[in-house]
């Protein structure tokens, strides 16, 4: 069960250094805060010079507090004329500061005009407080923050990036010694790079010994201010023991990658790659994009909350803040999906759920803007209807045209996206150094180093996967004109939703039919769809005597885990020929099919994991730090029921 997260809280020492009650100890030098980073940070780990004329250069530090070494770090970039393509800054909070407590207690060190407009830039991004991690984007994409957060001990291991430098940052070891353990130094150890570089203000013994044990080498300098001493030194172990060797960049001759399907899992592909510079083929079998489930009028997106904050929690809870921040970044750039006004009300399935998900909330201490409970009174005031009982309001929550969003995503990707319609692919074959696709004629349509299958049912049997585990669902959706019902103010979820569009009109769904291939719209479908809502809303019932509706039909693939597919295809002839050395296996044992990616099977939660998804195998791709923790990203791996059969012994 995930932890609570307590923020920190904001004092200050007479002489104005921001201070930590809870250990007892400052967050900077009195020297000087910015001072402090640049001479133990960077100059510890020769910055810049070490990143210029990088593609790619990633930073990991321990104890973000108020980020005052991202932001000298991230103004050293900018000043830097030879600077790395994209700087990845990974960093784990376990007390995260309040947006607010942040600007106030950054304010006073960040005076300085180069960097006083970056830490606002860091405030107005500042992700909601709840546990986990939270990718933050500056310059264009070009300097990603990655917030992880959460006890260090717990998120270091599930973190997965090979990292150039380590900021070993934090309060003193003598006040907070859960920060500088073995354990945690092997951790790092795991996720260093070739030549990896480390630098921190101490020079205590356990540090140095604790160092040494984890394949460390380090060198007492002379410390900052009133210190006399600090370390700083490199990853060099004697012997090679990592069981995995961190992620690199798939290599490729030409950062071109085919995307075969442009509902919202294969347009969020688009963007994610041709964000990154990727020239991107698409393919699409129907004559434009969103043709299938993502056609849909709108749907509905929010995070799904349960009494043990379970994997399925937790990896919603990602997508949907990530999705969020994609989409004003589209916005920004003047990329407009048709999105509702924020706001989406669940109604609990019975008083007792209700009850049970308001202990719950208050148990992990879940901020009101991320989600609060309400009454039945407070429900019916939000929804400007009748609500049958109380349940619980997503502020941020809300409704949008998968379509619009699927357009806005294509158009940003501009000049490096060619988009094919009409083109059907049917197989994929390897020929030296490219994937070709060929349709069903046997003609190659397209070829390149990687390809992403994000076409939905077709993707196991396009790509050649015998371990999918997918099936069909059918849904039928029901649109109720503006004078048939009194429609809620907000969308409403539970037994079904009913979403209030912008003409007036409410649509209510879906239905789930497993293995249903009927694309008839059918009555009784229509009916079950209100009657549903009508266990939300009373007054929906008033809908049924209505003489015709509309509608739409629409299937979904689904796993049997209810868990999308996302992430990098396994190799499975090679798998099922080593099968009993892999009965034993984790994710990063199986032998991957080099360039070959999924991202399907998203059920009714597409616009919860589409841009998470899409992130998640661009950053595979290019050898970045993962925007999830691996146990997450494993959960949603394409070759898990794979892995499955091969620790059972079936696999053949």
């Amino acid at each position: 069960m995930t932890d609570p997260l307590v923020p920190a809280v904001l004092a200050f020492r007479d002489n104005g250094t921001p201070y930590s009650p809870r250990h007892d100890d400052i967050y900077h030098s009195a020297v000087g805060a910015l001072a402090q980073a640049e001479y133990v940070f960077l100059k510890g780990n020769d910055l810049p010079s070490r990143w210029q004329k990088r593609r790619l250069f990633s930073v990991l530090e321990t104890g973000f507090g108020m980020g005052i070494s991202f932001l000298v770090t991230w103004a050293a970039w900018r000043a830097d004329p030879d600077r790395c393509e994209r700087l990845h800054f990974v960093s784990t909070e376990k007390h995260p500061f309040s947006r607010d407590d942040l600007l106030a207690a950054s304010g006073a060190a960040v005076a300085d005009a180069s960097i006083a407009p970056l830490a606002q830039q860091l405030a107005d991004a500042w992700p909601t407080l709840v546990p986990g991690t939270h990718r933050l984007e500056f310059e264009e994409g070009r300097v990603i923050l990655t917030l992880v957060f959460g006890d260090a001990v717990q998120t270091l291991p599930t973190l997965w990036l090979r990292a150039d430098a380590f900021y070993l940052d934090g309060f003193s070891p003598a006040k907070n010694p859960e920060l500088w353990t073995p354990a945690i130094f092997k951790s790092l150890a795991r996720l260093a790079g070739d030549d990896a570089t480390f630098a921190t203000y101490t020079s205590s013994g356990d540090v140095k010994r604790s160092l040494l044990q984890a394949g460390f080498e380090y060198k007492k300098v002379d410390g900052f201010g009133w210190k006399r001493a600090m370390l700083v030194g490199r990853f060099a172990p004697r012997y090679r023991v990592r069981r995995h060797e961190p992620p690199r960049p798939l290599a490729v001759d030409e950062r071109h990658a085919v995307v075969i399907g442009t509902g919202l899992a294969g347009c969020a592909a688009i963007e994610r790659l041709t964000a990154r510079g990727w020239r991107v083929t698409s393919l699409e079998r129907h004559a434009g994009v969103a043709r299938d489930a993502s056609g849909n009028p709108a749907g509905v997106f929010h995070p799904m909350m349960s009494r043990d904050d379970s994997v399925g929690s937790r990896i919603t809870r990602a997508g949907f803040l990530y999705a969020l921040r994609q989409w004003s970044a589209l916005e920004r750039r003047g990329f407009r999906p048709v999105r509702g006004p924020e706001g989406l009300l669940q109604i609990a399935a019975d008083e007792g759920e209700a009850s049970a998900m308001a202990q719950t909330f208050a148990s992990f201490g879940w901020p009101q803007e991320y989600v609060a409970p309400v009454s039945r009174d407070d429900a019916q005031r939000i929804a400007n209807t009748r609500v049958a009982r109380g349940g619980w309001w997503f502020p941020h929550g809300g409704w949008i045209d998968p379509a619009s969003l699927c357009a806005a995503q294509c158009e940003a990707a501009g000049g490096l996206l060619e988009r094919r319609f009409n083109v059907a692919a049917a197989r994929v074959e390897r020929f030296e150094k490219l994937w070709i696709v060929f349709d069903e004629n046997g003609v190659a349509i397209a070829s390149a180093p990687v390809v992403i299958f994000a076409n939905a049912h077709e993707a196991a049997r396009v790509a050649g996967l015998r371990y999918a585990a997918t099936s069909s669902v059918r849904g039928q959706l029901t649109l109720l004109p503006a004078d048939a019902i009194n429609a809620p103010r907000v969308p409403v979820i539970g037994e079904g939703y009913a979403v209030p569009l912008h003409d007036g009109s409410t649509l209510t769904g879906a239905t789930y039919d497993i293995d249903d291939p009927d694309i008839r719209l059918r009555d009784d479908a229509h009916i079950e769809n209100i009657k549903r809502v009508a266990q939300m809303l009373p007054d929906m019932r008033d809908a049924i005597g209505a003489s015709s509706f509309a509608g739409r039909v629409a299937f979904r693939c689904v796993t049997i885990d209810r868990l999308p597919m996302i992430g990098a295809f396994a190799d499975e002839p090679a798998a099922i020929q080593d099968a009993g050395k892999l009965r034993g296996a984790w994710p990063l044992d199986l032998p991957r099919a080099d360039g070959l990616y999924g991202a399907f099977a998203f059920g009714s939660r597409g616009l919860v994991w589409a841009s998470l998804g899409a992130e998640l195998i661009a950053s595979q791709i290019e050898g970045e730090p993962w925007p999830i923790e691996r146990d997450l990203a494993e959960a949603l791996d394409p070759a898990r029921f794979l892995l499955r059969a091969l620790r059972l012994g079936c696999a053949t």
